[in-house]
């Protein structure tokens, strides 16, 4: 291995995949540090190609990062392409694949197949839990303005990227009614996100946590115009809503913002509904009633923000990543709960003995 890690920035295959998860000035700072960074050339990313040049990057085409030295740590932010199915690097990505969700498995045995390891940004923690570089920010404050647009008769398909001043602008101009909006989860990241795009949007939001979560109170629930859910569950809990609330007969809910869209989990809060929606239909309706209720629930909210959301989380990734070369506390983490969820599977452990006797 070299003194300083390999890093190599690959291309996203998402087409609506527009951030990065190292930003030009933070590539160039890693480089003036003696990394070597490499970036895949991308057309759709927020930051021009010729940036990560000017800041000293090697640029290489789109999709060659399979045949990076071995010792590189390929980094994105969405799980690769389909190929090669065998991942021999060490890949820094979310994983989205250790709390049962339907193709975390077949994830992990990519990396069984090729020896390789995924050093998961979920999972790339403080000893508190807390995530060292995270979107959560960015998601709770995107969930919440959707709804809020919704709720007011403004929010148009299919969503495009914005700016923050773009977005703020339709908040602002959106003014005037009487909305009252609940977000769960309000003191974490996402939360934070959550509660700042309703100030915004100028409505007064109450706020629960663990303690108002405990025990829920449906009626409170069902009395807010917009309830926005930002609670990141790694395990089963009383659900938040259920298809028996629908007919509530004093329900007032008819907005709901699933930011977390952890359908595939099981730790999902709101069993309400199993598929996410989509950008060419944020909106799907969950019951014709009086009111209707409809839900959005797009995956990747921070998509629709990506200059901020980059900016944000490339500054917190950028001393774990200086800390790469030394295996920090936060890194070993990641490996340690990797090796975990795939020593779980007797598929995934017969696969990493075949490649470790070759």
């Amino acid at each position: 291995m070299t003194d300083t890690p390999r890093l190599w920035i690959r291309h996203e295959t998402l087409p609506t995949e527009r951030r990065a998860p190292i930003t030009p000035a933070d590539a160039g700072r890693l480089v003036a540090d003696g990394f070597v960074v490499t970036v895949e050339d991308c057309e759709q990313r927020v930051f021009p190609t010729s940036d990560y040049a000017a800041a000293g990057c090697r640029i290489v085409a789109q999709g060659s990062w399979p045949d990076a030295p071995d010792d590189s740590y390929i980094i994105g932010l969405e799980e690769p392409g389909p190929e090669p199915r065998a991942l021999r690097h060490r890949h820094v990505f979310f994983g989205h694949a250790y709390k049962g969700q339907t193709t975390g498995l077949q994830l992990l045995r990519r990396f069984a197949a090729g020896g390789g390891s995924l050093l998961d940004l979920e999972h790339l923690t403080y000893t508190d839990g807390r995530r060292v570089a995270a979107f959560g920010f960015w998601a709770g404050y995107v969930g919440a303005s959707l709804a809020v647009l919704h709720s007011r008769g403004r929010l148009t398909s299919p969503l495009q990227p914005l700016s923050k001043q773009e977005l703020d602008s339709e908040l602002v101009q959106s003014r005037g009614d009487s909305s009252q909006a609940l977000v769960i989860g309000a003191l974490g990241q996402c939360g934070s996100g959550a509660r700042a795009a309703l100030f915004k949007a100028d409505i007064a939001a109450t706020c629960w946590d663990v303690k108002e979560t405990r025990q829920l109170d449906w009626q409170t629930l069902l009395d807010h115009d917009i309830v926005i859910n930002t609670v990141l569950a790694t395990e089963a809990a009383s659900a938040f809503l259920e298809p028996a609330d629908f007919n509530h007969p004093n329900r007032r809910l008819s907005v709901v913002s699933d930011v977390r869209c952890d359908v595939t989990s099981h730790g999902n809060l709101l069993p309400a509904y199993d598929q996410p929606t989509q950008w060419h239909q944020p909106v799907r309706r969950l019951h014709e009633g009086r009111p209707p209720l409809d839900r959005i629930a797009v995956d990747n909210l921070p998509l629709l923000l990506p200059r901020e959301a980059s900016t944000d989380f490339s500054a917190d990734l950028l001393p774990h990543l200086r800390s790469l070369a030394t295996w920090s506390p936060p890194w070993q983490r990641c490996l340690h709960a990797f090796h975990a969820a795939s020593t779980a599977d007797t598929t995934i452990m017969e696969e990493a003995k075949a490649v470790a006797s070759r």
